[in-house]
C-alpha cells in the first residue's frame, strides 16, 4: 500500500500542477458529454441493452480503448481492468482470469460462439482469438451460465470482430496497423477492410505476426522458489534433471514463434433481415520455456500421411532448436441468419452456426512429434425475441454443441472423448419507473463418450437461475444487486486423465502433463459443481466524476480442484482431481475525473483497485489467485496530441495454496505517447503512437499463471507503430 500512496500522490501533484482550477471541468460539462463516444451496447447479454441498463457486471473495451489496450494475448489485452487478470508466459500464451477463474470455468466465444480451441485443457497452450483483430470485448464477470452453460461459472470472454457483415451505406471502411514491441522483438502487422453495394457486404481482415526470444530483468528460472517448492525432497535423480536445464539471463529461452490468421466473410440483406456466412484460417508456432514442458525420452507416435506432411514444413525452423514447440492450425467456418418478425409474437429470430477444426502438434527438440492434439466442434444458437407481455420482453434459446476431441501420442493422457452438450434458456425483462427486473432461467444436459474402455460415459443435468434488480435513485447514480445460483458439469480432463492407465497392461505408467510439471489422475466420481453467487454494484456518474464499485460472493458446493496425493511417479506428483466447498469473495473499484475538460484539452485521473480472497471450506487457499492491486492513470489530451502515465502497483501472494510458490510484490508503470493526423472521416485518420512498458525493468510473476517459476513477464519495452483508418 505505501507504493500506492506515493505512486498516487505523485500522479495527483502532477494534475493539480497542470489543473488552473476544477471549475473549468464545471464550466465545459455539456462538451465533456458531447465528445463522449455512444454508449456500447451489449451483444453478450441476451436482451441487448447498455451497459447502464443492465445489472450484470459487464467490461466492455470498443473504440479507441480497446485498439489502445489491445496485445498480443487475450489475456493481456484484459489484465488492467478491476476483476481481471491474465495467466501467461511471452508473447504467445495469455489466458484470461476472470475473479481468480480459468481454464475450464471462463468461456472464451468469438462472435458469440466457442473459440473450439484447446487453451482451457493446459496452460501452455493460446487461445486461438486475435484481439487486434476485434471491434469489441464484452467481458461478464461472475456466473454466466444462463446465456452460454455451464462451462462460463466463472464468466465470459466474448470477442467480436463483425466477421459476417451487414449491409451498410455504398461505402468502403477499414484500417490497417504495423507495430513493434523491443521486449520480443515482436512486428506485427494488421489490417480489416469492409464494404457493402446495395444489399451486399463484405468482410476481410488478417493478421502476421513474428517476435523472438523475450527479454526479461534477470533469470528465467526462479531456481529459489522451485527449491522452496522440493523442500524435504532430497532426490539425486530430481537434482540432475534440474541441473540439466539451462537458466537463461536476460531472456525466455524457445518463446519466439510466428502468427498468421485471415477471415473473410460475406452477407446479403433482404426486406426481412439478413443472412451471411464467413471462413477464418489462423496458423500459429511457438515455443515453450525450458523445464515448463518437459517429456519422457520415448518415441513418438506413428504419423499418418497428413502429419508427416505437416511436421516436413517445420523441419528447417526446428533445425538447431532446443526445446518443445507448438504448432497450432484452425479452421472456422461461422453462418448466421436475422429474421425480423419472423412469426406472430416474436419480433426477432437470430440463428448461428460454427464449424470449427482445430489441431496442434508438439513438437520435440529432435523434430518429432510428441503429442497430436485435435478438436472438432459444431454449435449452434438460436435466440427468439418476444414481443411485450404484460411489460414483460425476453428472449428464449437453444444451445446446441457436438465435440471431438482427442491426444494421441507422448502425452496423450486423455482418452478420445466426444461431448455433446444441450441447452435451452428463457431471459424476461422489467423496466417499472426507476426500476429494472432481469430473471433467467437455463436447463443443461452434457453428455461426455471416451473411446477408451476403462472409462465410463457420464451425462450431467444441470439447472441454473438468476435474478437481479437495478435502481436509479437518481440521474448521476444507481444501485443493482444479481444473485445467482449455476451449475458446471465435469469436463473431459477433469473426468479422465490418465483413467485408463490401470486396465492397460502395455503402458504401466502414468502420463506426465508438461505444463504443470504433475501427473494428472480423472476422478469418474466426480459431480456437477454448483455456485451461488451475489453481485452488488454501486455507480456514479456525471459530466465530471464517474465511479464504478463492485462487492461479489461466490460459494461452491464440490468446487473440482487437482489435489496433491503427495505420491510421486520417477519425480514427479501425482495429483488428482478431487471436489472441495470454496468460497470467493472480494470487491472491484474503477473511478476517473475530469480533472480539465475544454474544446482544445482534457486531462483526466483514473484510479482502480480489485481485492480477492478465495478459500476452501477446509481453510486453505485456492491455488493460483491473482494478489490485491491498486492503480492510477493520468491521461491529457491537446489538439492532435495525447499522452498518459500510468502506475499498477500488485501485493504479494504470499498464500498462493497447497504446493504452489509465492510471488513477490511489484509496481508497474508505463508511458504513451500518440499524435493523430485527420480525423475519422472519408479522408481518413493517420495515428503515430509509441508507448514504454514496465518503465523501471522491474521483475514481475504473476500468481495466475502455471509457469510463474519458469517465465517471468516482460522486462522494460518500447511500442511504436502506426494506424491508418478510412
Amino acid at each position: 500500500m505505501k507504493h500506492l500512496t506515493t505512486c498516487a500522490v505523485a500522479l495527483c501533484r502532477a494534475a493539480l500542477y497542470f489543473t488552473p482550477s476544477l471549475a473549468l471541468a464545471e464550466q465545459s460539462q455539456t462538451a465533456h458529454i458531447d465528445d463522449r463516444e455512444m454508449e456500447h451496447v451489449l451483444v453478450s447479454v441476451p436482451i441487448h441493452r447498455q451497459e447502464s441498463q443492465t445489472a450484470l457486471p459487464v467490461t466492455v473495451f470498443s473504440g479507441e480503448a480497446l485498439r489502445a489496450a489491445a496485445s498480443a494475448t487475450l489475456g493481456e489485452t484484459l489484465a488492467s481492468q478491476p476483476g481481471l487478470a491474465s495467466a501467461s508466459f511471452g508473447p504467445a500464451v495469455g489466458r484470461p482470469v476472470i475473479r481468480g477463474q480459468q481454464g475450464a470455468r471462463v468461456t472464451v466465444l468469438q462472435n458469440s460462439l466457442r473459440s473450439a480451441d484447446a487453451s482451457s485443457l493446459s496452460a501452455d497452450h493460446s487461445v486461438a482469438v486475435e484481439p487486434l483483430l476485434a471491434e469489441s470485448i464484452e467481458v461478464l464477470r461472475g456466473p454466466a451460465t444462463l446465456m452460454y452453460g455451464g462451462g462460463a461459472i466463472g464468466g465470459v470472454v466474448n470477442v467480436l470482430d463483425n466477421r459476417i457483415p451487414q449491409a451498410q451505406a455504398e461505402t468502403l471502411t477499414g484500417g490497417v496497423e504495423y507495430r513493434h514491441e523491443g521486449a520480443a522483438d515482436l512486428g506485427v502487422t494488421a489490417f480489416n477492410l469492409n464494404g457493402s453495394a446495395e444489399t451486399s457486404a463484405f468482410h476481410f481482415s488478417g493478421l502476421l505476426r513474428e517476435w523472438s526470444d523475450l527479454n526479461i530483468p534477470g533469470e528465467a528460472i526462479d531456481e529459489q522458489a522451485l527449491e522452496s517448492l522440493h523442500d524435504g525432497h532430497d532426490h539425486e535423480e530430481e537434482e540432475e534433471e534440474e541441473e540439466a536445464i539451462e537458466n537463461t539471463d536476460g531472456y525466455i529461452a524457445n518463446t519466439g514463434g510466428r502468427t498468421r490468421s485471415f477471415t473473410l466473410g460475406a452477407s446479403n440483406s433482404f426486406a426481412w433481415g439478413f443472412a451471411g456466412i464467413s471462413v477464418s484460417q489462423l496458423n500459429s508456432e511457438y515455443g515453450i520455456p525450458p523445464g515448463a514442458h518437459a517429456h519422457h525420452e520415448e518415441e513418438g507416435y506413428e504419423e499418418d500421411e497428413h502429419e508427416e506432411e505437416h511436421h516436413d514444413d517445420h523441419d528447417d525452423h526446428e533445425e538447431g532448436e532446443d526445446g518443445i514447440r507448438i504448432d497450432i492450425d484452425q479452421t472456422r467456418y461461422d453462418a448466421r441468419v436475422l429474421k425480423e418478425d419472423p412469426f406472430a409474437g416474436i419480433s426477432l429470430l437470430n440463428w448461428q452456426l460454427s464449424h470449427t477444426n482445430y489441431q496442434h502438434d508438439e513438437i520435440e527438440s529432435s523434430g518429432e512429434i510428441g503429442t497430436h492434439f485435435s478438436n472438432s466442434t459444431w454449435e449452434s444458437r438460436l435466440e427468439l425475441n418476444h414481443q411485450a407481455i404484460a411489460g414483460w420482453h425476453g428472449q428464449l434459446g437453444v444451445q446446441w454443441r457436438h465435440g471431438e476431441f482427442s491426444a494421441l501420442g507422448e502425452e496423450s493422457f486423455i482418452p478420445m472423448t466426444e461431448s455433446t452438450s444441450t441447452g435451452i434458456f428463457l431471459v424476461e425483462g422489467y423496466d417499472q419507473g426507476d426500476w429494472t427486473y432481469e430473471m433467467a432461467l437455463r436447463l443443461d444436459q452434457d453428455k461426455l463418450k471416451p473411446a477408451h474402455s476403462a472409462a465410463q460415459t457420464h451425462s450431467f443435468n444441470s439447472v441454473s437461475a438468476s435474478a437481479s434488480a437495478l435502481w436509479r435513485v437518481a440521474p448521476e447514480w444507481q444501485v443493482s444487486l444479481a444473485l445467482s445460483n449455476a451449475e458446471r458439469a465435469p469436463v473431459t480432463e477433469e473426468l479422465y486423465s490418465n483413467i485408463d492407465i490401470e486396465s492397460d497392461s502395455d503402458h504401466g505408467e502414468y502420463v506426465v502433463h508438461g505444463a504443470s510439471q504433475s501427473i494428472e489422475i480423472g476422478n469418474a466420481d466426480l459431480d456437477s459443481e454448483q455456485s451461488h453467487n451475489a453481485d452488488f454494484k454501486l455507480t456514479w456518474q456525471n459530466a465530471v466524476v464517474s465511479l464504478d464499485a463492485t462487492l461479489f460472493y461466490n460459494h461452491f458446493n464440490d468446487y473440482i480442484y487437482l489435489k496433491n496425493t503427495g505420491l510421486e511417479q520417477d519425480e514427479v506428483p501425482i495429483l488428482s482431481y478431487q471436489q472441495e466447498d470454496a468460497t470467493f469473495y472480494g470487491m472491484e473499484l474503477e473511478a476517473s475525473l475530469a480533472l480539465v475538460s475544454s474544446e482544445t484539452h482534457n486531462l483526466e485521473l483514473t484510479l482502480m483497485g480489485d481485492t480477492l480472497r478465495a478459500r476452501f471450506d477446509n481453510g486453505l487457499a485456492v491455488p493460483r489467485m491473482p494478489p490485491r492491486r491498486v492503480g492510477a492513470k493520468l491521461s491529457y489530451q491537446q489538439g492532435n496530441w495525447s499522452a498518459f502515465v500510468d502506475v499498477q502497483d500488485a501485493a504479494a501472494q504470499k498464500d498462493p495454496g497447497e504446493q504452489e510458490s509465492a510471488t513477490k510484490a511489484y509496481t508497474r508503470w508505463n508511458l504513451g505517447l500518440n499524435y493523430r493526423v485527420g480525423k475519422d472521416s472519408n479522408e481518413g485518420s493517420l495515428l503515430f503512437f509509441a508507448k514504454l512498458n514496465n518503465v523501471s525493468d522491474k521483475e514481475i510473476r504473476l500468481s495466475t499463471s502455471f509457469l510463474r517459476n519458469y517465465a517471468p513477464e516482460s522486462g522494460r519495452s518500447l511500442v511504436g507503430g502506426v494506424r491508418y483508418t478510412f
